[in-house]
């Protein structure tokens, strides 16, 4: 499909109702993202941590939007610890955020996005600028996190895909995972992610470019158009967890992460996954 089909006059067909709709969830999106980022702005000042308020934060939202989340799998915790997912749009944020106890690492523009970039930086998240040139800053960046104990969520394909096909993975990205934590290796977990079903029938490949971000879309036509869906399925599927030593390497462990995604996703797009499981209520 054409990435004009969110950028031009042709759209998805919509009732009036859907406008209104599309009209309720922005304001509450609105609301309550400021309403958050000022009480984790508040935790923060005063040295509380924020990590469970995110996770709800993205879990009503994800109800807000209409997403039934249906997991396979569990994360990894209690250790510092890489999960590297596919990319699809940024609504993956909310759903990935939804699922996972961690803080995102995000390419340095989403800081000036408007609302996303502030919540983005409420939660911690680690800005880095992907040119080859910034490799060893962000390595870095990304290592003092680790060392404090944390869970990092990173999208190794460096950019979102058409909601069909994966990109390869960014090895460069990969070379923190050669580094350790007390001594520890980092433990990475694939995970994968799909946009499987819409009001309950299956998504297919004509439909899939309106869930993901791509290309030379833009974020407020695309945004409002992704506000009218219905019921969305998103399916994820969390993967054994790996460290670069056993692979033999970041390239080989790059590899390895993307062979596991990649035929997760096929399957996930396929209907061909089973045991997953709708996440509880906040």
């Amino acid at each position: 499909m054409n990435t004009r089909v969110l950028t031009s006059e042709i759209t998805l067909p919509t009732a009036p109702t859907d406008t209104v709709l599309a009209c309720a969830r922005f304001v509450f999106f609105l609301l309550f993202t400021v309403f958050i980022v000022l009480f984790i702005s508040l935790l923060r000042v005063l040295f509380i941590g924020t990590a469970p308020v995110r996770r709800v934060y993205y879990r009503i939202m994800a109800r807000v939007l209409g997403f039934e989340l249906k997991v396979k799998g569990r994360q990894v915790k209690d250790r510092p610890m890489l999960i590297v997912c596919n990319h699809i749009s940024y609504l993956d944020i909310v759903i990935v955020g939804a699922v996972v106890k961690g803080a995102f690492v995000a390419r340095g523009d989403m800081a000036d996005w408007p609302f996303f970039g502030l919540m983005a930086k409420a939660g911690r998240t680690v800005f880095i600028d992907r040119k080859r040139s910034s490799t060893n800053v962000a390595r870095d960046a990304i290592q003092n996190r680790l060392d404090e104990g944390s869970c990092l969520i990173m999208f190794p394909e460096s950019t979102s895909g058409d909601g069909n096909h994966m990109l390869p993975f960014k090895s460069a990205l990969f070379t923190v995972a050669e580094k350790t934590v007390k001594g520890k290796p980092i433990t990475v977990q694939p995970m994968s992610i799909a946009y499987t079903r819409l009001n309950g029938l299956p998504i297919g490949v004509g439909w899939r470019a309106f869930f993901a971000w791509y290309g030379d879309m833009t974020l407020g036509p695309h945004l409002w158009q992704a506000l009218k869906m219905g019921r969305t399925t998103v399916e994820i599927e969390f993967h054994d967890p790996v460290t670069a030593a056993d692979m033999g390497g970041r390239k080989a462990l790059a590899a390895h992460c993307h062979k596991v995604t990649s035929e997760s996703f096929s399957r996930l797009l396929s209907g061909r996954s089973k045991a997953l499981t709708p996440i509880s209520a906040p």
